[in-house]
């Protein structure tokens, strides 16, 4: 193999030489790759993060279509904030917690998605109750000394009735009343209207949207840079305007970050 692989950034070119089988693997996985509305979001959650506890915590929701990015950017910022253990202490500090919501938003099983979040234990035997479950988290969530509670799929709570929403809703209030922490909330549009119903929440959340990709400049940059880590021994122009355009037809703008 002489190709220099000029096409790969100097990091990634040696893997150009790996086995056909090593490389599509490499093709298929997760990669984060920073672009201006994802550093634009990682920088509101971290200026949620560092308010200082108080009565009316701020809080954000982060809502795009599917596909748009919204997990892989929790995830990033998750990864930002790791989880510690103090061996002297027998402690672990978590200082960001996100966990998905659960198929409908029932009380118990939202905590016990919380509880497994925190890495807990999961007891065998009879289901706890909601409030048992509920004073549990709250004790490992002050403390593991979280300051970020982040809710995936929030959307998925319209799947409940309206007594199972309303609940849910005052869920969320009181966990952001009772641990004086931020709390983040990532879904479709679907989950802004459905804050948007209770009063209090719509004034305590900012809202910031990741939108469809268009063909610009951005979307250029993300492909090319794209184009540059996947182990290709042929440049792809990824960038080329052609391209481009293909990808926003497959993708109906909704898809090309969602790799990001």
């Amino acid at each position: 193999m002489t190709e220099d692989f000029a096409h790969l950034h100097p990091t990634y070119r040696a893997l150009a030489t790996l086995p056909a089988e090593d490389r599509i693997a490499r093709v298929r996985a997760d990669r984060w790759i920073q672009y201006p509305t994802a550093d634009a979001a990682l920088a509101r959650l971290a200026d949620v993060m560092s308010y200082p506890p108080r009565d009316r915590m701020p809080c954000l929701l982060l809502y795009g279509d599917t596909g748009m990015g919204k997990t892989m950017i929790v995830r990033c910022f998750t990864r930002a904030h790791p989880s510690s253990f103090d061996r002297t202490s027998g402690m672990t500090t978590m200082p960001v917690v996100a966990f998905q919501m659960p198929p409908e938003p029932d009380e118990a099983d939202f905590y016990g998605e919380l509880f497994a979040a925190l890495g807990a234990p999961q007891r065998m035997g009879s289901r706890p109750a909601a409030k048992q479950i509920r004073d549990l988290c709250r004790h490992l969530l002050r403390t593991m000394g979280t300051r970020l509670l982040i809710i995936d799929e929030v959307h998925t709570m319209l799947a409940g009735t309206y007594r199972q929403q309303r609940i849910f809703l005052n869920t969320i209030r009181f966990l952001a009343n009772d641990l004086r922490i931020p709390l983040v909330c990532a879904g479709t549009d679907l989950a802004r209207q459905a804050l948007l119903t209770d009063p209090q929440l719509a004034e305590r959340f900012d809202a910031f949207h990741l939108p469809r990709w268009r063909d610009g400049e951005p979307l250029r940059l993300l492909l090319a840079s794209l184009s540059a880590v996947l182990p290709l021994r042929k440049a792809s122009q990824l960038d080329n305007a052609a391209v481009r355009k293909r990808v926003l037809e497959l993708t109906t703008g909704s898809r090309c970050g969602s790799a990001a």
